[in-house]
């Protein structure tokens, strides 16, 4: 997701708290109670949000599967006072009837509604390859993309020197398996099988 500018200095909030107080159109995130002022997406973060979302969609499209994709909703774990607004969010129509706080809040809470969801990386990277990462795990989210064009990781993620890296997590049981792609390499993804991109396609966008 995107730079983190501040935490609010307020004491923790609700789910319902934050959703009652976040100002319409403003890029917030709600972190264990903890209101977290978001950076909206600028420059290359804004271009490779827009690049992927435009070839997933042709990708959903072309095989008429019944997903869209929202321009703000929330992701909501059911465990934690936490609600995220990932930069891509492929969501599921059929699974919205099972959505308790779709209708008023645009907020999804089961995995089941979230075929694929993409995060690209900022400065806070921690919070997306950690935070992020269990608790969509947990969730049971079937595909999580981390996108990382700085490349801002730590070299764990991102190899040593730096290279600019994807992280395609695929839930294989209740646990995410981790496969990584850089240069060249075609994306695998058990969502889109048939998905004809590579690592380089999503740097390059805009270039």
């Amino acid at each position: 997701m995107t730079q983190t500018l501040s935490k609010t200095k307020i004491p923790l909030v609700t789910f319902e708290e934050f959703i009652q107080w976040k100002p319409e159109g403003q890029f917030y995130e709600l972190h264990d109670g903890e209101i977290v002022e978001m950076n909206p997406p600028v420059g290359k973060h804004e271009i490779s949000t827009g690049f992927l979302s435009r070839k997933i969609t042709i990708e959903f499209d072309r095989l008429n599967l019944p997903y869209f994709i929202p321009k703000q909703a929330l992701v909501k774990p059911s465990t934690s006072e936490s609600a995220y607004c990932p930069d891509v969010l492929l969501i599921d129509l059929t699974n919205l009837v099972n959505e308790p706080l779709w209708e008023k809040t645009s907020t999804v809470t089961q995995g089941d509604s979230i075929p694929l969801l993409i995060e690209v990386v900022s400065t806070n990277w921690r919070v997306d390859y950690y935070k992020k990462y269990s608790d969509y795990e947990e969730m049971g989210i079937k595909e999580y993309w981390i996108v990382d064009y700085q490349p801002f990781g730590a070299t764990k993620f991102v190899n040593e020197p730096k290279q600019p890296t994807i992280t395609v997590c695929s839930l294989m049981g209740e646990e995410y398996k981790i496969n990584q792609f850089r240069n060249n390499d075609s994306i695998i993804s058990s969502t889109f099988p048939e998905l004809n991109l590579t690592a380089n396609q999503i740097f390059l966008a805009g270039s």
